[in-house]
């Protein structure tokens, strides 16, 4: 029989009761654990500034290198709108499309096999490849229009702040190191010392389709000269 540390509460338990002091050690004990679960447990999001944004596309080429995204797909796209304002007074507004990393997500619902996943130790959706059938359910029930079928792995794919690479070395996203302006933050939303949060409580900010009560947890600082 294995001997945790859970193990060892748990039966040091059946006999606590002949004392009330041991009692109170091994209920703090088990309050201490249950307060380090609490400290390590992560929501990730991200923050795009499109005051910051000069649609570059630095973001798109280091996610591709990264993630070795195939030609002809992209887990991110950076949209470029029509001109605002007259010449030569004129600014364009950059807004970013990626996987929303939703709390409340419609493609992990509908997957009939589990591939479609929320990783609750982080709070980012992923996808298993082995576990895809290609059934295609997930693509249509994002609201975001932003997954896509991987034509190597043969699976659908979408942005997972990449959390097979980057992040799995303690780096941040490939789209937020390669940012030339800064215009991306990206940290724990359940940390109100992370950057993200500082940088929300000082921006107003917006959310694509928030009526939709899918919770993304990518947030957008919106142009200043545009329309959210």
């Amino acid at each position: 029989m294995s001997c945790s540390r859970r193990n060892f509460l748990a039966g040091t338990g059946a006999v606590i009761f002949t004392t009330g002091v041991a009692t109170t050690s091994v209920l703090t004990a088990r309050q201490s654990v249950a307060n380090d679960d609490t400290k390590k447990a992560v929501r990730y999001g991200m923050l795009h500034d499109e005051n910051a944004c000069i649609g570059c596309t630095a973001c798109t080429d280091a996610c591709r290198e990264v993630n070795k995204v195939p030609e002809g797909v992209s887990r991110l796209e950076i949209h470029r709108s029509q001109p605002i304002g007259e010449f030569p007074d004129v600014e364009y507004r950059f807004t970013r499309d990626s996987c929303q990393h939703c709390e409340n997500p419609p493609c992990v619902y509908v997957c009939p096999t589990g591939a479609a996943y929320k990783d609750q130790e982080t709070g980012i959706i992923d996808v298993h490849n082995e576990k895809c059938v290609g059934c295609g359910y997930c693509l249509a029930a994002c609201p975001y229009q932003v997954r896509f079928f991987n034509p190597k792995t043969r699976s659908a794919d979408k942005c997972n702040f990449c959390r097979d690479t980057n992040l799995a070395e303690g780096k941040l996203p490939a789209c937020v190191e390669s940012c030339p302006t800064n215009a991306l933050v990206f940290g724990d939303l359940n940390d109100p010392k992370s950057d993200i949060n500082k940088m929300m409580s000082i921006s107003v900010i917006y959310r694509d389709k928030e009526q939709l009560g899918t919770k993304p947890k990518l947030f957008k600082v919106p142009f200043h000269k545009g329309e959210v």
